[in-house]
């Protein structure tokens, strides 16, 4: 008798710890904390952390628990695909991943192996569900933010130039070459500069760890640009445009998204103002909408970052976090849980969605089975006494709908 009693509870033990567990959803997360990005990695990283502990105390995925197991890359590839293999082994059904260079690079394996990855790349490659359907994220890609910044600045700062009606404005690149990121919407920009009726310099090489331009913009000044795109991360873009204040450049300059945050103006001064940088998402410090959520969990999870160190790749982290759990929400509900499930069942029925009800500063999102580009709208922003101020909104797709449709996918 004492036995049977006691297999019977063996047996409900089983089952109820099995069913603890298949409440469990596995979710992997791979960042730089430590490499070339990570002047920006490390707060996205607690961003991601924060988000998902918010996800689990607000219902989790229909009652299901999110277990969020992250490594750090270093932003070495060979590393990135070692802890992917690592992760896919432990049973993860989606990952937050980072870096356009490895996340570009794992984006074949990531298809065979069909598991959904947001990345915090907004390359416009990961664009075409044709070639890469299971990259994703809740922006809009490099390529339409570069358009956009440089519409703005082309609309609002040159007329107000003093040769405005003389003759074409000039504009250069510089960028880290060998950067996938940083290269990523080169190609999009300088297009999107001729169409406007741009003079285009000479592009300039400059690493993403270099805190030396002296040389590119000595380059630069032969040109005589007006304005400039730099490509890089916040630490570079700094020492970057240090240099060209110190040298007398007079050039305007538009920023990269994961160039431009609320560290640039403390490293750069004087020298960052007027800087312009697309603004998918609110910056850290906004108190608008449900930003009082992002700032509560960022004091409850990690207390001994003092806020006014916090910067905006917080927020784009919940951004992504929360539509990972969009598509999961709907993909559970309808019963299908695989990796083509939560991409044909979850992110591909994203129709117009607003991320927290529009509470953190993000357009409407979309997903089509054939176009994975979230939305054309950008709002633009400028550095002023330190400050980011709102400059206007461009609509690349409602703007040019013809080249949106039949030129502008994927690159």
């Amino acid at each position: 008798m004492k036995i049977r009693f006691f297999t019977i509870i063996l047996v409900l033990l089983f089952f109820s710890t099995s069913s603890i567990f298949a409440q469990e959803i596995k979710i992997g997360g791979l960042t730089d904390c430590t490499g070339a990005t990570s002047d920006v990695g490390k707060d996205y990283a607690l961003g991601l952390v924060e988000a998902f502990n918010y996800v689990n105390e607000t219902g989790g995925i229909n009652g299901k628990k999110i277990k969020y197991t992250w490594f750090d890359y270093g932003y070495r590839i060979p590393e990135a695909i070692t802890k992917y293999n690592f992760l896919k082994r432990m049973g993860v059904i989606a990952i937050q991943g980072w870096g356009t260079g490895d996340t570009e690079a794992l984006s074949p394996t990531v298809l065979k192996d069909k598991i959904p990855y947001v990345s915090a790349s907004f390359s416009a490659h990961l664009t075409n569900p044709a070639k890469t359907p299971y990259n994703l994220f809740f922006a809009p890609d490099y390529s339409t933010q570069a358009r956009a910044v440089l519409t703005a600045w082309f609309e609002t700062r040159w007329p107000k130039h003093k040769d405005y009606g003389k003759r074409k404005p000039r504009f250069a690149c510089v960028y880290a070459f060998p950067s996938p990121y940083a290269s990523a919407p080169i190609k999009a920009i300088k297009d999107h500069a001729m169409m406007l009726g741009f003079e285009i310099g000479d592009d300039q090489d400059v690493a993403l760890t270099s805190m030396d331009a002296k040389s590119q913009i000595m380059a630069l000044q032969k040109f005589k640009p007006d304005v400039c795109w730099h490509g890089n991360t916040t630490m570079c873009v700094s020492a970057t445009v240090r240099d060209a204040y110190a040298l007398g450049l007079g050039a305007d300059w538009l920023v990269n998204y994961w160039g431009e945050d609320e560290n640039l103006p403390k490293l750069a001064g004087k020298a960052a103002e007027g800087a312009m940088v697309a603004g998918p998402a609110y910056f850290f410090d906004d108190k608008r909408g449900k930003m009082k959520l992002v700032h509560d969990y960022a004091a409850k999870y990690n207390p001994g970052i003092p806020y006014k160190d916090r910067i905006k790749f917080t927020v784009t982290a919940w951004c992504n976090v929360l539509l990972l759990r969009e598509a999961l929400i709907r993909a559970d509900k309808a019963g299908d849980l695989t990796g083509e499930g939560i991409l044909k069942k979850g992110f591909e029925t994203l129709k117009d969605y607003a991320i927290l009800d529009g509470g953190l500063g993000t357009s409407p999102v979309t997903f089509t089975p054939t176009d994975h580009r979230t939305t054309g709208i950008v709002p633009v922003y400028e550095l002023k006494e330190g400050k980011f101020n709102y400059v206007k909104t461009i609509d690349v797709k409602s703007r040019w709908p013809e080249k949106w449709a039949k030129e502008w996918f994927g690159w």
